[in-house]
This record gives C-alpha cells, structure tokens and sequence, in this order.
C-alpha cells in the first residue's frame, strides 16, 4: 500500500484520536484499549512498510499518547450499568452508523418482499405462516376479534415464553454474524418476509386498523430490536470481511467485542417487549386508543432515539 493512501485512508480516524486525548472527557478503559490497539497495528505497519517516515514517528508519538492516558485515567466513578448504557453503548453504535444504516436498509427491503410476494401469490402467506394459523386469524378476524391469537394462555406463562424465545432469535442473529454474516443475511431474510406477510394478510382481510393496535403494541420494540441484532451480527462479518489495518484476528476480537456490546443493549427491549405481548397485547381491543397509541409511538420513540440520535449526542458531546 502507497503511503499517501495508506495516510489518506486512517487520517480521519488518527485525528478523532488526538481530540480523545485532549479532551478532558470520561472514556472507558475498554474504548481506550480498542484505539490503543488499532494505534499500535497502524504503527506495526508504518514500521514495516515506512520506517523513516514522518507518519512511522507521528503514530510512534501517538500510541505513547495513548499509552499514558490509559494509565492516567481516572477509575470511572460511575455506576457501572448506567455507564454502558450511556457511554459504551452508543459510542460503539455510532462507530459502526453506516452498517447499522445498512441493516435498516436491507431490513425494509426484505419485508417489501414479503409484502409484495403475498400481493400477487394468494397462496405465499399460507406457504409462510402455515394453514393453521392463517385459518385462526382469519376466523378471528371475521368474529371481530383479530388480537384473538394473543389472548391464549396465561400472562406470565406467555411472557417467559415469548421472551425466552425472542431472546434466542436474537442471540441467532448476533451469533450468525461469524459466517461472515451470511447466516445473519438469510436469518433477517426469513424473518422480514414473515413479518410483511403477517401484515399483510390483515391489510388483505380490511383489519389493518386492529392489527396495528394489537401488532405493534410489543412489535415497537421487538421488531427494531429484531434489527438491531442483526445489526451486531452484521458487526461481527464486517469485521471479519474487512479488517482494514488490523490482523484479521484483532479484527474479529474487537468485532466480536462491540457487537457484544450492541446486542446486550438490546435484551432490555426485548424483555420489555415480551412483558407488553404477554400482560397487554391481549387487552388491545379493549384499550382506549389514546392509550394504546401511546405505548406503541413511546416504544417506538425510545428506541429510534436510543440507537438512531442518542450516539451522535453522546459522540460530539466526547469532543469537547
């Protein structure tokens, strides 16, 4: 590699490096290490390829840098979850925007799918969701009832099962991720074509209304946080695939790490979205609107700001 490309292609990053270390800012000693390690593999290179270069002393001088604030920093006087939360989590979030950009993306093009595929083939969503299940909705669709489905079982059975379930999916997409994110693909493939599907067998039946009263109650939180896992899985490929300036090993370790990171964040949504399906979905019908319309747009709303706005608050508010 031409060292005025190889210059040109980590100049940004060096950069936000030298204003975390003029910065009087809180940094973890995790994010520290991470730039500490990706620092001393672009000295590494430097070294090999350019060792009288000024960019070979410059980074030499960086990782010293680096090196001392690490061991200067000041144990985080924090409360440890809530520093993960709001520190870690979206600083990790907002390092990896244009793949999370990426899975939304992919996401809603999956889901057209679904829906278009159950437009023009009648018998697509029967092939999806199975004869049992379309049959029961539809008949309780047509009793006035199209929540019906959630109201088998009892409350707390129902939400340990849902949660436990919907913490399993989850792990799959995270974990799919070291396929180099093939399994990641095709996991948010299937599921995205099923939840067009579903949606759309009560746009077809005229009970769109009811379903996204009932739906969406839990789905505000499930299904986005349904994409953000696939989003950590997509972490871990992208780290797998292009490693950049770090071994391909050190690329998955801190791959790895940050999607870790990404898809604990989410296990409180899932929680809570299987709290809302077991306790509350099943009273949808009987809500008034104004109510139900609160929790799905307030669900909807904490979570958009929680992984869409929150990381770039917290990542300028890192620079001063």
């Amino acid at each position: 590699m031409r060292e005025v490309f190889f210059i040109k292609t980590n100049k940004n990053i060096w950069l936000s490096y030298e204003k975390v270390l003029k910065s009087n800012s809180l940094y973890s000693p995790d994010y520290l290490s991470d730039m500490y390690i990706k620092i001393m593999n672009d000295l590494a290179f430097a070294k090999t390829y350019y060792p009288k270069s000024k960019t070979t002393l410059y980074l030499n001088s960086l990782a010293a840098k680096t090196y001392q604030k690490i061991y200067k920093t000041k144990r985080i006087e924090q409360n440890k979850l809530k520093h993960f939360f709001l520190n870690s989590v979206p600083l990790t979030v907002y390092q990896y925007k244009k793949t999370l950009w990426f899975t939304v993306i992919i996401f809603l093009m999956f889901v057209g799918i679904g829906v278009l595929s159950t437009y023009y083939d009648e018998d697509f969503t029967r092939h999806i969701l199975g004869n049992t299940y379309v049959n029961t909705t539809i008949s309780n669709i047509e009793n006035d009832d199209a929540m019906g489905i959630y109201k088998s079982g009892g409350s707390l059975y129902s939400f340990l099962l849902i949660t436990g379930n919907n913490l399993y999916v989850g792990l799959q997409f995270f974990l799919y991720g070291l396929t180099a994110g093939l399994g990641t693909l095709l996991f948010l493939l299937e599921n995205s074509i099923m939840l067009g599907t579903f949606q759309f067998l009560f746009i077809k039946e005229r009970s769109f209304l009811d379903s996204f009263k009932g739906i969406w109650l839990h789905g505000a939180m499930e299904i986005t946080a349904m994409v953000i896992e696939a989003f950590a899985g997509f972490i871990i490929a992208s780290s797998i695939l292009f490693p950049k300036t770090f071994s391909r090993i050190n690329s998955l370790k801190k791959g790895f790490k940050d999607a870790f990171i990404v898809f604990v964040a989410t296990i409180p949504f899932t929680v809570f979205a299987g709290f809302i399906e077991g306790f509350i979905t099943r009273y949808a019908k009987e809500m008034p609107d104004f109510l139900n319309y609160l929790i799905i747009f307030g669900s909807f709303s904490v979570i958009v700001f929680y992984f869409f706005i929150f990381p770039k608050k917290v990542y300028n508010k890192s620079l001063i």
